[in-house]
């Protein structure tokens, strides 16, 4: 049941992209709140509908001895790596929404007055050092 709830999530996730995708090519005009709304809607119960099945449930998944396993890793070992991973990317993410507004905005002063390189400069770095700040919570989360 929950395979297939799963299945039924990203079903929904692909469609709607693929639908935005092409709304997005053919200019199509309208109210996308409506559209926003029914796609996180349908998502949203096949997402409640998955995390009920999880709790009531039988399991699905075969329960793996740590003989078996090899590795040893735990699920506080999974998580770890997955909240590096986010505060990485998400960092990045914020960095790259940063330096682009903030580098054409660079440019555009540098090309009016060419004596603030200097100055657009520093501006940008600080944009870029939100990536670095990303990266140190992930050592620190992979390290502790």
């Amino acid at each position: 049941m929950q395979i297939l709830l799963l299945l039924m999530a990203i079903t929904v996730s692909v469609g709607t992209i693929l639908y935005g995708k092409k709304a997005y090519k053919e200019n199509k005009k309208g109210n996308i709140k409506k559209y926003v709304a029914a796609s996180v809607s349908a998502f949203g119960v096949v997402a409640a509908a998955m995390i009920i099945s999880a709790m009531f449930g039988k399991t699905v998944f075969a329960e793996v001895s740590e003989a078996a396993s090899g590795a040893g890793l735990t699920l506080g070992d999974g998580f770890k790596y997955l909240a590096a991973a986010i505060s990485t990317g998400l960092g990045t993410i914020g960095a790259g929404i940063a330096v682009a507004s903030v580098g054409s905005a660079a440019i555009g002063a540098v090309t009016e007055d060419s004596s603030i390189l200097g100055k657009t400069l520093i501006f940008v770095g600080m944009a870029e050092g939100i990536s670095i700040f990303g990266m140190i919570i992930s050592i620190l989360i992979l390290f502790s």
